[in-house]
C-alpha cells in the first residue's frame, strides 16, 4: 500500500465519521454507502465506491487501522521532516509504507528493520513485491427458522477487489505489458553513499514496485485491481443461532502476486418460528393441555420438525412442567423440550359450568389450605 494510502488519504473522511468512531459505526457507515453506489445500481459511482471499500477494508480490520492511525501521526505530523510525496529527507515520490507496515496488507514480514537494513550496504528484497493476503469480505444472510436448524446451502452475490478484468491484473492497458524499472532494473530500491555509510531507499521511479507501466488500463488506471461481484453458493452448517458468523477459508477477496484469498465471514440472521424456540443445542415448544388431561393423565400430540410425535402426560402434571422428547432438537446436539400449559377456557357452556360446580363441591382439598395458619 503507498504512502498516500496511509498518510494523504483520509479513510475516516471516506466513510464520513470521526477518528474515533467505532467498529460498529464505520459498518453501519459502510454498508449505507456500499449500497448507494454499488455499481450494479449506480453505474457512475465505480470509483467512489472503490474508495469507500478501500477505506473500509483499513478501518474495519484493528490492526490495519491501528497502523493506519500510528502512520498518520508519525509522518502527517511532520515527523522526520515529512511532507506527503516524501519520505524523511530523501525526497522519495510515493514511498511504499509497506515496508514499514506490511501487516496491514498481509504482506511479508517488514518493518524499521527493511529500511533500515541496507544502511551498511545491499539493498534488501522489496517486501512490497511480495505475494500478498486477499482482504476478507463480509455479508449477511436471514434464514428460516428451519433452515437454521438443518444447516442449507444458500446463493451469495458479493462486491470484492480482485484482479482488473480488463488488464488482467497486470495495470497495463490491453495491448501494452509493464515492464522492469530501467532506473533500479526491477528491485524496487536503489543505493546511494553518503560518508561511510551505504543508503537503500525505495526507487524513485517506480516507486518501489519494481516496474514501469507506460500506458495504464483504463479501467483500474494502473492499480491492477478494480471492484467485482461474483456468485457463489456457501453450506450454513447445521445449528446456527442469530447473529452467529460462519467463517469460510478462501472465499474472500483475490490476494495478489500470488498471496492467498482471504476469507468470508457470514453473518446469519434467523427469523422466529410461530411454535419452537431454541435453547443451546435443543428446541422448544409451549404445548397447551385441558384440565382433565393433567388431572387424569393423557397421551397428547406435541410437533417437532419431522412431524407430530405421542407425548405421555401422567395424571397429576402441574402446569409449566417439561418434558423431554430425545433426539428431536438441533440435529446430532439437543432434544425437544416440551412444556406443557393448562389451557383455561374464556367461556364456558352451561353444563361445563355445571360440572365444575359439581366437581369444585366434590373436591376434598383446598389448595390454599395452608394459609389458614398463622405467618410468624
Amino acid at each position: 500500500m503507498s504512502a498516500r494510502d496511509y498518510v494523504e488519504k483520509d479513510y475516516y473522511k471516506s466513510l464520513g465519521v470521526p477518528k474515533d468512531a467505532s467498529a460498529a459505526d464505520i459498518k453501519k457507515a459502510y454498508r449505507k454507502l456500499a449500497r448507494d453506489l454499488h455499481p450494479d445500481t449506480n453505474p457512475g459511482g465505480e470509483e467512489r465506491f472503490k474508495e469507500v471499500s478501500e477505506a473500509y477494508d483499513v478501518l474495519s480490520d484493528e490492526t490495519k487501522r491501528r497502523e493506519y492511525d500510528e502512520a498518520r501521526s508519525l509522518f502527517g505530523a511532520g515527523a522526520g521532516g515529512y511532507r506527503p510525496g516524501s519520505y524523511g529527507g530523501g525526497g522519495v515520490p510515493g514511498f511504499d509504507l509497506g515496508d514499514l507496515f506490511s501487516r496491514a496488507g498481509g504482506g511479508a514480514a517488514g518493518g524499521f528493520g527493511d529500511v533500515l537494513g541496507g544502511l551498511f550496504g545491499g539493498a534488501r528484497p522489496n517486501p512490497g513485491r511480495a505475494p500478498r493476503r486477499g482482504a476478507d469480505a463480509e455479508a449477511e444472510v436471514t434464514l428460516s427458522f428451519v433452515d437454521a436448524v438443518r444447516g442449507a446451502t444458500i446463493p451469495l452475490h458479493l462486491t470484492t477487489t480482485g484482479p482488473c478484468g480488463t488488464c488482467g491484473g497486470s495495470g497495463a492497458a490491453p495491448g501494452t505489458s509493464p515492464h522492469a524499472c530501467e532506473v533500479c532494473g526491477g528491485a524496487g530500491v536503489t543505493s546511494r553513499s553518503q560518508g561511510g555509510f551505504a543508503f537503500s531507499e525505495p526507487c524513485r521511479a517506480c516507486r518501489g514496485s519494481g516496474r514501469t507501466v507506460d500506458t495504464p488500463c483504463p479501467t483500474c488506471r494502473g492499480e491492477g485491481r478494480a471492484a467485482t461481484g461474483k456468485k457463489l453458493n456457501v453450506r450454513i452448517p447445521a445449528g446456527v443461532a442469530e447473529g452467529s458468523k460462519v467463517r469460510l477459508a478462501g472465499r474472500g477477496g483475490s490476494g495478489e502476486r500470488g498471496g492467498p484469498s482471504g476469507d468470508l465471514l457470514v453473518t446469519v440472521h434467523v427469523t422466529p418460528h410461530k411454535w419452537f424456540g431454541r435453547k443451546d443445542g435443543h428446541l422448544t415448544v409451549t404445548v397447551p393441555i385441558t384440565f382433565p388431561e393433567a388431572a387424569l393423565g393423557a397421551q397428547v400430540s406435541v410437533p417437532t420438525l419431522d412431524g407430530p410425535v405421542t407425548l405421555k402426560v401422567p395424571a397429576g402434571t402441574t402446569s409449566g412442567r417439561t418434558f423431554r422428547v430425545k433426539g428431536r432438537g438441533v440435529p446430532g446436539k439437543g432434544d425437544l423440550l416440551a412444556t406443557v400449559e393448562v389451557a383455561v377456557p374464556a367461556r364456558l357452556s352451561k353444563e361445563a359450568e355445571k360440572a365444575l360446580q359439581d366437581y369444585a363441591a366434590a373436591a376434598p382439598d383446598d389448595p390454599r389450605g395452608h394459609f389458614s395458619t398463622s405467618a410468624s
